[in-house]
């Protein structure tokens, strides 16, 4: 997944496994495919990789030629969530350092739900606690045959973070969400189908490989309409039917005066794939 780099671009070389515990990667569709590669510890969210994150999330905002985000996990684990040690490292803080301290570790991991394209979550092992809610926080997510999902925070006697328990319900609806949380059961790839966790369970053989082909399909859909949909269904989407109209009202018109509308018309009479610019 290589392709030559404009200036002010995504650059997979500013990260690296050794360094930031995580890699990047692209295609020349602008699909970007985020590796998170701690494997000796399944992945923790350490304080680089944390750091990592936050960077590149920041890049993606401002690169207008990426289009789509895949993420998954090196080794046979997703993410097993926060560094343990990290969290409870400092028994004598307050409260209040405490707090300041996770406010900052949540609004950087969740800064990638705020980027403006789509991100995939491609969970090809255990997603845990924090790490969890990388998936929940994506716009869609699948499983490999051998993924397994948790949020064991109660039993660790902590009270749920990194909005867990916003996420959760979003994704999973109120009653599965308090039976995941107070119970800290753990579910296998099937039961998360069941749920509605993910779309999609895919053989562990070539995971990674269907997760980048379905990130290549979203990353070939029109790039301003693909933004303004996002937006429109951030957050579960509108809060009424007028609110969505109004917003409907104004978002289709602008995606009517561009280039790729007539291009995907054209595509469409010719019964051959679009070839969207942005424009």
């Amino acid at each position: 997944m290589t392709t030559p780099l404009q200036e002010g671009t995504v650059n997979p070389e500013d990260f690296s496994a050794e360094r930031d515990h995580l890699t990047v990667e692209r295609s020349a569709s602008g699909l970007v495919l985020v590796t998170l590669d701690y494997p000796d510890r399944r992945n923790a969210m350490s304080g680089e990789m944390t750091s990592a994150w936050g960077r590149l999330a920041a890049a993606i905002k401002m690169d207008p030629t990426v289009r789509a985000v895949v993420v998954t996990g090196a080794g046979t684990a997703f993410t097993s969530g926060g560094d343990t040690g990290w969290i409870g490292g400092d028994p004598d803080a307050t409260v209040d350092e405490l707090r300041t301290k996770m406010m900052a570790f949540y609004r950087t991991w969740l800064s990638m739900r705020d980027v403006p394209v789509p991100v995939i979550a491609a969970m090809n092992g255990a997603a845990v606690g924090a790490g969890a809610c990388i998936a929940l926080a994506a716009d869609i997510r699948i499983a490999s045959e051998n993924a397994k999902f948790t949020v064991p925070f109660l039993k660790l006697g902590i009270h749920p973070g990194m909005a867990t328990t916003y996420l959760l319900p979003e994704v999973v609806g109120v009653a599965a969400a308090r039976d995941l949380l107070l119970t800290g059961r753990v579910i296998g790839a099937q039961r998360m189908l069941e749920l509605g966790l993910v779309s999609e369970v895919l053989p562990a053989d070539g995971f990674v490989d269907a997760a980048c082909a379905l990130g290549e399909t979203v990353a070939s859909m029109a790039p301003i309409a693909t933004r303004l949909t996002k937006a429109a269904l951030l957050r579960g989407g509108m809060d009424s039917i007028d609110e969505c109209i109004q917003w409907e009202a104004l978002a289709q018109p602008i995606t009517m005066a561009t280039a790729d509308l007539q291009e995907g018309l054209s595509a469409a009479a010719q019964k051959r794939p679009p070839h969207f610019t942005g424009r």
